[in-house]
């Protein structure tokens, strides 16, 4: 590979590297095509926006000529990963965790090229259900260090809280490194990305590759992505913002990266978009009101990333319509059909707002208000008894407010 700059420095420049193992050996390595490798637990049907900067680094890596590995976690998955948990994840069914990676797998599609052996998707229960446990354990448990397992924060912090620490989970790190054994053996995988609270687990591949195989395989990992504030990034009042649009719509998707922190905004165009860096430095290099076109251009580039330039442009647009003057209040919101003979006289303000998942939770309506900002066709709600009928209807439908900016639009159906 020649010409242009080296992958590695682009992905430094944009913010995708917080910690890698050798840097001279990585550069080397990464100066000819190199196979490397992200996996994902299938712990829900959706990723979120935070995995987005993993599968972001795959994709400049592609572009550059490298082969991704999509490792979906079909049996780690059956675990757990405890890495940044203070309590042992629920357990999941093989029913759910291959659901779960069939729906994960549709949106990492979007991001990589596959057809002609560009990429490959992968799912580790493949090779982890056919594992011999005393084979396993014999063959590699004794290369782990129970001692210095320990030290690591994932577990201490486990023990130090008091926290029950299971062995299954104790298990995850000696079944992520034999992954990368195994994706090294059969495709020649040499890197592995991952996010940063996967170091520990990362290096533990990497050092099993070289004491069984003597290979020097490398690690890349990018920072766990944080607001401006301190907040985790795609955190919302209902929970995480999610890739899937069943769990969080391309319009509520567009809106979050609109209202995002004005520090935000030159971080997320250099993670999230393909913009170049001389583009998104324009676009930054202004203040205040002046940024809006940087906050409307990151949120069509990252929704048209993850749902498609059609359902980018509808959100655009449903936005424009909204709060720019370009329609009708509620023109182009989020939409739910609900049947007419739900309003019998009996379905609360609060009901309506869970129902449709505009709030959280009945507290989160309490709270909306208490504070002022629930509103049904326009008009302030003030009572949390407040009952929605057939008399609230305007032309087919009644339109709700949470907040300034939150509108979906309910319309009745027979």
């Amino acid at each position: 590979m020649s010409g242009g700059e080296h992958v590695l420095d682009t992905l430094v420049a944009r913010g995708f590297v917080h910690q890698m193992s050798d840097e001279v050996r990585l550069r080397e390595m990464l100066s000819t095509p190199t196979t490397y490798y992200t996996g994902f637990d299938p712990t829900g049907p959706s990723l979120t926006v935070g995995h987005l900067v993993p599968v972001m680094m795959m994709a400049h890596l592609q572009q550059a000529g490298h082969r991704p590995i999509v490792l979906s976690g079909g049996g780690t998955g059956m675990i757990g990963d405890p890495s940044g948990k203070s309590t042992s994840r629920p357990m999941l069914t093989r029913e759910n965790v291959d659901a779960n990676v069939a729906s994960q797998r549709e949106q990492l599609v979007r991001f990589l090229e596959f057809d002609d052996g560009r990429g490959l998707v992968l799912n580790n229960a493949d090779w982890l259900w056919e594992l011999s446990w005393l084979e396993f354990m014999r063959d590699y448990g004794r290369l782990f260090s129970v001692n210095q397992m320990l030290t690591l924060e994932i577990y201490r912090t486990r023990l130090d809280d008091n926290q029950p620490l299971t062995f299954l989970e104790f298990s995850y790190q000696l079944l992520q490194a034999y992954d990368f054994l195994h994706l090294y053996r059969t495709h020649g995988c040499l890197l592995q990305c991952a996010g940063s609270d996967q170091w520990a687990n990362c290096l533990a591949g990497m050092d099993l590759i070289r004491r069984v195989e003597g290979a020097e395989a490398g690690v890349l990992c990018a920072p766990l992505l944080t607001t401006a504030s301190g907040q985790k990034m795609g955190k919302t009042e209902h929970g995480a913002l999610y890739l899937s649009p069943a769990q969080t719509s391309p319009y509520d998707f567009y809106q979050y990266f609109v209202n995002l922190d004005d520090r935000d905004i030159a971080k997320c165009l250099k993670l999230f978009t393909f913009l170049s860096l001389d583009e998104i430095t324009e676009l930054c290099a202004v203040e205040g009101a002046a940024l809006n076109e940087a906050k409307r251009r990151l949120a069509w580039e990252v929704t048209a990333l993850v749902h498609g330039a059609p359902e980018a442009d509808r959100a655009r647009d449903a936005a424009k319509a909204l709060f720019g003057g370009g329609g009708a209040p509620g023109e182009g919101a989020p939409t739910s059909e609900l049947r007419a003979a739900q309003f019998d006289g009996t379905l609360t303000i609060v009901d309506l707002f869970c129902q449709i998942g505009l709030a959280a939770s009945r507290s989160a309506v309490k709270r909306l208000v208490e504070q002022g900002g629930c509103y049904l066709n326009e008009e302030r709600v003030d009572t949390l008894d407040r009952v929605v009928d057939l008399a609230d209807v305007r032309d087919g439908g009644i339109l709700l407010r949470a907040g300034k900016k939150r509108y979906h639009r309910v319309v009745l159906i027979d």
